[in-house]
C-alpha cells in the first residue's frame, strides 16, 4: 500500500518536473531575447562615448598655456616695451599693446579662426566658422596624436598668438603713432598678414604645412612677421623727431627687467603649449625655452665686452628676449645642446644687428622689433634646420635630408617676408589715408600719454 501510494507520487512528481522541463524549455526564446535587449541596452551609450571627447589633462595644460601667453602680453610685453620709452610715452605704449591685445581678440573670434583655420581653404587662407558658427562646449580640435583637446580651448590658445603678434609690431612705432591709427592698422595688418600666414604655417593645406617647414611655435608666423612688418612701418612712419640728436634712454630699466621676467615665464606657454598635450615634446619645448634663453642671455653680455662695453641689463634682457624668439621654431625640433647653440648665436647675430646694422642704415626702430624679432626668428628659423641633427642631440633620423630641410626653410622665411612687406605698407597706408600716421609735433614733444590719453604714468 505505501509501496504503491509512492510509485503514485513518484509519477505526478515526474509528470511536473516534464512540465516545468517545457515551460522552462518554452521560455527559453523569451529568455534569449530579454537578455539580448539587456546585452544590446549599454550599446547605443557605447556608441555616444565614441565621439571625440577632450583629455581631462590635456586640456587643463592648454587653458594654462593660455593664461601664460596672456601673461606675456598684459602685464610682461607692457612692461618690457613702457620701461624701454621715455616717461612721458609711458602709458601710451602700454595702453597701444593693451588696446591692439584686445582688438585681435575680438576679430579672432569674429573671423580671424575662421579664416586661419576654417574647413574649408587653399594654401593660402581658409574660411568658414565665422563668428564661431558650429562651434560649442563639446566641440574638439584635434592634437598632433589622437587625443582632442576642447575647441574653445584650442581657439583661445591661437587667439592669444594673435594679439601678441600684433602688439610686437608696435615696438618699432612707439613714441610719434596715433593710437587711432593703431587701431585701423591693427585691424587691416591682422587680416591681410596675420591670418593667412597663420594658416600657411598651421593649417593642414597650408603653404609652409605642406611643404614640410618646420615652425614648432611661431618662427614665421610670429617673430618674422612681426619684426618685418615693424621695420616696414617704422620707415614710412619715420623717424621720431629729436632722434640721433637728443637723448631717448630708457627711462626704466627696472620695469623692463620685470616685463623680461614675465615675458621669459609666459613663454612656456608659449613653446611648450605648442605641442598641445602634456607631453615628452611639452617637456623637451621647456627645457629648452630654459636653455636656450639662459645661453642667449649670458652671450650678449659677451658681445658686449668682447666690443669693449660694460656688460649691461639692456644687454642681458635683450638677449634673453633674442633668445626666447630663436628657440620658438625649435622648442620640439631640437635637443637641449643645440637649442643652447641656437640661443649664443641669435644672440650674437642680434647684438651686432642692434648696435651695428641699424645704426649704419639709420632707422629709428624705437624698441628693436625688426633687430630681435625680426633677426632673432630668422636665425632660429633657419637654425631649426640644423638643430634637427642627431649629432647635436636632435630628433631627425638617418634618413634625414639637412639640405633639402635648410630649403625649405629658407623659402618659408622668404615667402614670410614678402607677404609681411606687402601686407604692412598696404595696411598702414590704409591707416595714413583714414586717419593719419603720426600725432602732431607739439604732442610728440609733450608726449603721447598727455597728447593722446590725457593721463601721466608719473604725477610728481
Amino acid at each position: 500500500m505505501i509501496k504503491g501510494e509512492a510509485m503514485k507520487f513518484a509519477n505526478k512528481m515526474a509528470a511536473g518536473a516534464g512540465a516545468v522541463g517545457l515551460a522552462l524549455f518554452a521560455a527559453l526564446p523569451v529568455w534569449a531575447q530579454e537578455a539580448a535587449t539587456a546585452v544590446a541596452a549599454p550599446a547605443a551609450p557605447a556608441a555616444e562615448a565614441a565621439k571625440p571627447v577632450a583629455n581631462p589633462g590635456n586640456n587643463a595644460w592648454m587653458m594654462t598655456s593660455t593664461v601664460l601667453v596672456l601673461l606675456m602680453i598684459l602685464p610682461g610685453l607692457a612692461l618690457f616695451y613702457g620701461g624701454l620709452t621715455r616717461t612721458k610715452n609711458m602709458l601710451s605704449t602700454m595702453t597701444q599693446i593693451g588696446a591692439a591685445a584686445c582688438l585681435a581678440m575680438l576679430i579672432w573670434v569674429m573671423y580671424g579662426y575662421g579664416l586661419a583655420f576654417g574647413p574649408e581653404g587653399n594654401q593660402f587662407i581658409a574660411w568658414g566658422k565665422f563668428f564661431l558658427a558650429g562651434v560649442n562646449a563639446d566641440s574638439t580640435a584635434a592634437t598632433f596624436t589622437d587625443e582632442v583637446i576642447s575647441e574653445y580651448v584650442f581657439i583661445s590658445f591661437q587667439m592669444t598668438f594673435a594679439a601678441i603678434t600684433l602688439a610686437l609690431v608696435l615696438g618699432s612705432v612707439v613714441e610719434r603713432m596715433k593710437f587711432s591709427a593703431v587701431m585701423v592698422f591693427g585691424a587691416i595688418w591682422l587680416t591681410i598678414v596675420y591670418f593667412p600666414i597663420a594658416h600657411m604655417v598651421w593649417a593642414g593645406g597650408g603653404l609652409f604645412f605642406e611643404m614640410g617647414a618646420l615652425d614648432f611655435a611661431g618662427g614665421t608666423v610670429v617673430h618674422i612677421n612681426a619684426g618685418v612688418s615693424a621695420l616696414v612701418a617704422a620707415l614710412i612712419l619715420g623717424k621720431r623727431i629729436g632722434y640721433t640728436k637728443e637723448i631717448m634712454a630708457p627711462h626704466s630699466l627696472t620695469l623692463t627687467m620685470v616685463g623680461t621676467g614675465l615675458l621669459w615665464v609666459g613663454w612656456f606657454g608659449f613653446n611648450a603649449g605648442s605641442a598641445l598635450e602634456a607631453n615628452g615634446s611639452a617637456g623637451l619645448a621647456m627645457i629648452n625655452t630654459f636653455v636656450a634663453t639662459a645661453s642667449a642671455g649670458l652671450f650678449w653680455m659677451l658681445a658686449e665686452r668682447a666690443g669693449g662695453h660694460k656688460p649691461s641689463a639692456l644687454g642681458f634682457c635683450s638677449g634673453i628676449i633674442a633668445g626666447l624668439v630663436a628657440v620658438t621654431p625649435a622648442a620640439g625640433n631640437s635637443g637641449p645642446f643645440g637649442a643652447i647653440l641656437l640661443g649664443a648665436v641669435a644672440s650674437i647675430v642680434c647684438y651686432f644687428a642692434v648696435t651695428k646694422l641699424k645704426t649704419k642704415l639709420g632707422y629709428d626702430d624705437s624698441l628693436d622689433a625688426f633687430g630681435i624679432h625680426g633677426i632673432g626668428g630668422m636665425i632660429g628659423a633657419i637654425g631649426t634646420a640644423v638643430t634637427m641633427l642627431t649629432a647635436i642631440g636632435g630628433p631627425a633620423g638617418d634618413d634625414y635630408d639637412l639640405g633639402s630641410q635648410l630649403v625649405t626653410q629658407v623659402s618659408a622665411v622668404a615667402t614670410t617676408i614678402v607677404w609681411s612687406t606687402v601686407g604692412t605698407v598696404v595696411a598702414i597706408y590704409v591707416a595714413k589715408l583714414l586717419t593719419g600716421l603720426r600725432v602732431s609735433e607739439e604732442v610728440e614733444r609733450e608726449g603721447l600719454d598727455l597728447g593722446e590719453h590725457g593721463e601721466r604714468a608719473y604725477n610728481y
